[in-house]
């Protein structure tokens, strides 16, 4: 069980790094990242050179993402993925923007190293630029192939999709996996007051009325997620 520093990102203790052969590697939960590994393994039989994007990000990461987005140095893109004017956005509003794509720091999944943003080298063209977006992971997209037989395999893993279609919370992440005997635990455990707790330990822009909405901001963004088939 992770405690509330490691929940919210503000403890790396639950986490380690592990590499690969070619000097590239990742920090995450052991437990997630052994499964992790025999996933990787089953794939490469499979032609598939399964990789991390993205594992664990501390509290301090995802604020980092929060700043830049509040400050205007990244950009801000409404439900339908079209850009939006930041100069033009109240406080409430921009909060709303952030959220739309990003988690609040101390209430990102990521936090827990169980989840993993996953990609396939091999099918990559030298020059390909990764995006992490559903076209990608579509039939007609390059990660089709690597999207199905993750649907096939990676449930004897331990990982699921916690954001396999829209549920009014985060949208729909194909490359976003969850290991699900560190991961329902940890959901369970990560409370409104958890998160408080966190957000009060840094300056956050707008954390007044980030407090005032803890309860909602979990509501929709931590707990409207898929489950495990075993126990969906």
């Amino acid at each position: 069980m992770l405690d509330a520093a490691q929940l919210t990102g503000r403890s790396d203790s639950h986490v380690r790094e592990f590499q690969f052969s070619d000097d590239s590697g990742f920090f995450a939960h052991p437990e997630a990242a052994l499964a992790f590994l025999r996933l990787r393994e089953a794939a490469a039989a499979e032609r598939i050179d399964l990789r991390p994007a993205s594992v664990f990000r501390s509290f301090d990461g995802q604020l980092r993402i929060w700043r830049a987005k509040w400050q205007g140095l990244r950009p801000l893109y409404d439900a339908d993925g079209q850009p939006m004017d930041h100069a033009s956005l109240s406080e409430a509003e921009l909060i709303d923007a952030i959220l739309e794509w990003s988690a609040l720091p101390g209430a990102s999944r990521h936090h827990w190293g169980s989840e993993f943003d996953v990609f396939d080298l091999a099918a990559m063209p030298a020059d390909y630029r990764l995006q992490l977006l559903p076209a990608e992971y579509a039939p007609e997209g390059v990660f089709a192939y690597l999207n199905a037989w993750l649907d096939r395999n990676m449930a004897r893993f331990g990982f699921f999709r916690p954001y396999d279609c829209e549920r009014g919370g985060l949208h729909v992440e194909p490359w976003h996996l969850s290991y699900a005997p560190v991961s329902v635990p940890a959901l369970a455990a990560l409370t409104p007051a958890l998160i408080r707790e966190a957000l009060l330990t840094e300056p956050i822009d707008g954390q007044a009325l980030l407090l005032e909405r803890i309860d909602s901001i979990h509501a929709r963004q931590v707990c409207l997620v898929g489950a495990p088939a075993t126990l969906a």
